[in-house]
Order: structure tokens, then sequence, then C-alpha cells
């Protein structure tokens, strides 16, 4: 997996880091007790699983291919977890703690502009799936499968992130420079252009769109679209209808009709 720029400066959200944090907040039930052994294995696990379960399903794959894959024994990998629900939930968990880290990271000067504010979490949201892209698409694909605990922790990592979108477009609406009829809507509309970036990159990529041009890109169309416009300009009148001198008929010539020959 290749590591891309940081979403935010001095967050590291490389594979190594992040299985650094499922093992700190694991470690009361992971049984490797020396850290560096742990993180170690835990980043072969989740590099794993998140390479078979884009080839086959996270369903399909078996606790077997894992451990053909990561290179740990059956007993090896039950060190870590008791099963494909844990595991699952370690990525999920991870997944939404960075996205709730990273956007709640924003600088004061910025969070003091709601179209500034606005533009920095599309870029920041960008960034962060750039840099854990897979991890993202399994969290996307994998989600209609998922058991109910791992479901809901799904749906309420999405509620947050929207939430945080409705937040500041709350705040734009009370500064005057946004125009929404339905925050709420709104945030929910805005998700999904924040996930073709990483479902889709492939197709923005070959028309030489990368992360940071896409996030540009997608800044503009939100904003244009919820910048208020003039009176003038958003209550355009209809041209007037033409009127017929008087006396004439209404009923329009028959260009095929034949002339009358003299």
């Amino acid at each position: 997996m290749s590591e891309q720029r940081q979403p935010a400066a001095g967050a590291d959200y490389a594979l190594e880091a992040l299985c650094g944090r499922i093992y700190e907040r694991h470690r009361d039930t992971i049984k490797v007790q020396k850290p560096h052994v742990a993180v170690a294995n835990l980043v072969r696990i989740v590099e794993a699983v998140l390479t078979l379960s884009n080839r086959h399903g996270f369903h399909a794959t078996t606790l077997r291919d894992l451990s053909r894959a990561a290179g740990i024994s059956m007993g090896g990998l039950y060190s870590y977890f008791d099963g494909k629900d844990t595991l699952l939930l370690m990525i999920l968990e991870q997944v939404a703690d960075a996205v709730i880290e990273a956007l709640e990271a924003v600088p004061e000067p910025v969070r003091a502009d709601p179209a500034e504010h606005l533009a920095w979490l599309i870029a920041t949201h960008v960034a962060l799936s750039e840099t854990m892209q897979p991890w993202f698409v399994f969290a996307y694909m994998e989600a209609k499968a998922f058991p109910p605990p791992a479901r809901k922790a799904a749906v309420a990592s999405e509620l947050a992130t929207e939430r945080m979108f409705a937040q500041v477009l709350e705040a734009g609406v009370r500064a005057g420079c946004f125009s929404v009829a339905d925050v709420d809507f709104t945030a929910t509309l805005i998700k999904p252009l924040l996930q073709d970036w990483y479902v889709k990159r492939g197709k923005y990529r070959k028309r030489g769109v990368n992360a940071a041009t896409y996030a540009a890109r997608v800044s503009d169309f939100v904003l244009a679209a919820l910048t208020p416009r003039p009176a003038a300009e958003s209550e355009t009148p209809l041209p007037p209808k033409a009127s017929l001198p008087v006396g004439k008929a209404s009923t329009p010539r028959n260009p095929t009709r034949k002339r009358k020959v003299d």
C-alpha cells in the first residue's frame, strides 16, 4: 500500500500507525504482550484482509484464507481476535475514528469562515480517503453484508460525518453566505460526492484528475450551489408574449397549401 500525503499536519494515517491504534484500543483482549510484535502482525493481518476482501469479499474470506495470506497460524490469529466479526469491528472503528479526528482538526482561522471551512472539510475528507483508500473501500463495499453490530457502527459513523457538515452549513446560513432550505438533507447529498472519489478513483485518474483537483472541483460545485443569488438573478422574468396586429387572423399559415394561379 503506497503512502500518500497526510490530510492534516501532524497526523499519521500510514498502515503501521493505524494498526498501532488498533492495538492500543484492544490491548486488553489481544494476547500478544510485546507492542512491536503485536503491531507488526496486525499490519500483516489488516493488509491481508483488505486485499482478500477486495478480491473475493469479506464474507467469502475464511480465517484459513487470512492465515495463509498473512503468514500467521490460525492459533496466532486467535491471539488478536475471536472471530471475523471482531476483526471487522476493529477495522470499522479505526476508519470512523480517523475520519472524526481528521475533520475535527480544522484550524481556527478556517473555522471562522463557513465557506472556507466547508471547502476544508471536503479537501480533508478526500485526502484522508486517498491515504486510507483500501480501508474506505472495504467499509463501503462490505456494508451490505455487515452483521447488526457492525451495521450499527457504520451508520453511526456516517451520521457523525454528516452532522459535522451540517453544523458548517448551519453556520453559513446564520452568516448569510449559504442559502440552504434543508441543512441535514444537503449534508447527506455531499457524502456521495466524497465517496465517489475512493470508490471510482480509477475513472477520475484516467481523466488526469488527482485527489487535490477532485476536492477543489467538488468544493466549487457545492459552494456554487449554496451561494445565495441576487434577487435579479433568482427571479428572471419570462419574455413577453408576442401580440398580433388588430384584425389579423391567428390561424397559422399552411406552407404546404398551393397558391391559386390567376
